[in-house]
């Protein structure tokens, strides 16, 4: 799956981009790997085969390669350039002492489970299990997600889409089968004593949820019983839990799906049905009862994306009387997107980022000042929990820089980042992954270490 440019006067981009772990093998095994498909199609999201010995060869190579590799990991620091506002926010109990701003940092660093319980391109499955590894190639195990709290990782989103799992009767309802799946992998990391984020993910469509007025009673109705069912079923969750309202809320299929104009009247109006949505969200989670009525909630603006949640349109929904900033905005970013994101032989597009270079940190840091200025230092808490950079020819190096570097710019303005893993490691696609979910084990561990060095 791909993302695309959000646009105010830099790049914002986000990205949906498609995965694969399973069963656990040593290396020295790894020719007695049967493989399964790993990689995905960015525009269909539909699993393609691959040959076998090449990839068994990729990954042989990339963990040959990788360990031990890229020196530079050691050096890296905080960015020294952080404006006068924000310079004393890497003490976050100070910087940051409301209950939110802890809340956030207490989350750490996260890692998404990506392109798996969001699967969604086949509507005639006769096992709707079968979703979960549709365009992933594997089921998720206990094993992995072990592992992923072992590397340092102390948040995990686990985006899921609902429409292909819900009667269509008007009702929305949600199977059990499916339900009782996603809860048995979110256990999987709350036993782990992990932060979890669960969400409605690529559901965006003229069917269930849209944000224009023509469609919104509808998606309205979505909302609402979706939520109060998934809801119902982790009420008796504790704080670790945390409900995303909605993944990249935008006008699917428009010139403007991915740039946000806010002289398009149709823009403003999206905006102002995301806010309506988003309400619907906390006043359906709010009611729910249990823990549900002081749980942390996330919400979006337009498309995720930074604009989306900074234009003057765009307001955070209300809460229930006694929650102070209980409701934080999310964000995804992959930027410099000429970097990030952008494939490689497009035009602009680099496998080259440094962070002595100041063009390829501006972007990053003006960002991150915008959150800061407008939520963090309010009391609000944010969470950018979808950024990476895709593989360009193994340029390990440069991504690792590039991770530590983002990761404490956030870090030091209050802010929590979740990595976007697809399990993609091959092939022309967009290329996230940095766990290789089949052995278990994280290909390119310096680029790890720079990031849980950059939130010590």
């Amino acid at each position: 799956m791909r993302k695309r440019v959000i646009g105010l006067s830099l790049m914002f981009v986000m990205v949906i981009a498609a995965a694969g772990c399973g069963d656990k093998a040593g290396m020295e095994e790894l020719e007695n790997i049967e493989v399964v498909v790993e990689e995905t199609n960015m525009d269909e999201g539909n699993a393609e085969d691959m040959d076998a010995e090449a990839e068994k060869s990729n990954v042989a190579d990339a963990v040959e390669e990788t360990a031990g590799e890229t020196d530079s990991v050691d050096t890296i620091t905080a960015p020294e350039h952080v404006n006068d506002d924000v310079a004393d926010v890497a003490d976050a109990d100070e910087a940051v002492p409301d209950s939110a701003g802890e809340f956030v940092q207490n989350m750490k660093i996260g890692w998404n489970l990506g392109n798996t319980f969001d699967a969604s391109s086949d509507q005639n499955k006769e096992d709707e299990l079968a979703y979960e590894s549709d365009w992933c190639g594997i089921v998720t195990t206990k094993e992995m997600v072990d592992a992923v709290k072992a590397a340092g990782f102390q948040t995990m989103r686990i985006p899921v889409s609902w429409h292909n799992h819900v009667t269509q009767d008007g009702n929305y309802t949600i199977s059990a089968v499916w339900m009782d799946r996603v809860q048995e992998v979110v256990d999987y990391a709350i036993d782990n004593d992990m932060y979890v984020i669960i969400n409605i993910h690529h559901d965006n469509s003229t069917d269930y949820m849209y944000p224009a007025q023509e469609y919104m009673e509808q998606s309205k109705s979505y909302v609402s019983s979706v939520w109060s069912q998934i809801a119902e079923r982790f009420a008796d969750y504790d704080e670790h839990l945390i409900m995303e309202a909605l993944n990249e809320p935008r006008l699917v299929g428009t010139n403007n799906e991915w740039w946000l104009d806010m002289n398009n009247q149709d823009c403003v109006e999206a905006v102002q049905c995301i806010n309506e949505l988003n309400q619907v969200f906390v006043d359906t989670v709010r009611a729910s009862g249990g823990n549900n009525r002081g749980r942390y909630l996330l919400v979006p603006g337009y498309a995720a994306s930074l604009q989306g949640a900074t234009n003057e349109y765009f307001v955070l929904p209300q809460d229930v009387e006694g929650n102070d900033n209980k409701i934080m905005v999310e964000v995804h970013a992959y930027i410099p997107y000429h970097f990030a994101l952008e494939a490689p032989g497009e035009s602009g597009s680099t496998d080259q980022w440094s962070a002595d270079n100041a063009s390829d940190t501006s972007e990053i840091d003006s960002m991150m000042d915008t959150l800061y200025e407008k939520y963090v230092q309010n009391g609000v808490g944010v969470v950018i929990d979808e950024f990476g950079a895709r593989d360009k020819g193994n340029n390990i190096e440069a991504r690792t820089d590039f991770a530590a570097y983002y990761v404490a710019a956030a870090r030091e303005r209050g802010i929590t980042c979740c990595w976007w893993d697809n399990n993609a490691f091959a092939g022309n696609g967009e290329n996230f992954g940095i766990f290789r979910r089949m052995v278990c084990q994280f290909l390119y561990p310096d680029l790890v270490e720079g990031m849980m060095k950059a939130v010590e």
